[in-house]
């Protein structure tokens, strides 16, 4: 249900931006955006970092882009939000105990995340450094050389997709240096 309200909003900008324009787009990601962090929040009692700064970054880059008439200020939303996550990576491999990838990892509990060594988790934290620097690298392209409807397509379905397809590669690492103890055994299995 999560997901909803963080892919809600882009939906609905989306839609906005095909059958309006940029700037109805616009207004309808910085009404939308806020509702859905306050949902999320109610439901879980929780407030979701990572959305609180997106949703911060859309009213900030949403309200220069409206006030200057200009949608590139909006085009750098995804960029700053990205760079913004590979820096956090670079940063909590530099100065705390364990990266922020390590420490996301360990929040699945059936994983015995102690198999991987810290040349690993070094490994894995700079390679999803790296990936978010990529994608803010390539947002800015078909920002800049792509029509705004292509450009807000991408946002949405592309940008998700190649994600979804990074993380879904990283897990097949992980699970390959974790061996057998990646796959979970339910209780009817050791039965």
């Amino acid at each position: 249900m999560g997901v909803l309200y963080e892919f809600l909003p882009l939906i609905l900008f989306l839609v906005a931006l095909l059958l309006k324009d940029i700037y109805v787009a616009v207004m309808v990601l910085m009404i939308t955006m806020p509702i859905g962090l306050l949902a999320k929040y109610l439901q879980t009692k929780k407030l979701d970092r990572m959305y609180f700064w997106s949703t911060v970054a859309a009213l900030v880059l949403g309200a220069a882009t409206l006030y200057f008439r200009n949608p590139k200020f909006l085009f750098w939303k995804p960029t700053v939000f990205y760079w913004a996550l590979a820096a956090a990576c670079l940063i909590s491999q530099w100065f705390t105990e364990a990266s922020i990838v390590q420490r996301m990892f360990g929040l699945v509990k059936e994983l015995n995340t102690d198999k991987m060594t810290p040349r690993d988790w070094t490994r894995l934290n700079l390679a999803w450094a790296g990936f978010f620097t990529s994608l803010g690298l390539l947002n800015l392209y078909v920002a800049f050389n792509y029509s705004v409807e292509f450009w807000g397509t991408f946002k949405v379905f592309g940008l998700f997709g190649i994600t979804l397809v990074f993380i879904f590669a990283q897990s097949i690492w992980v699970a390959n240096k974790l061996g057998d103890d990646a796959v979970p055994v339910s209780d009817s299995d050791s039965e």
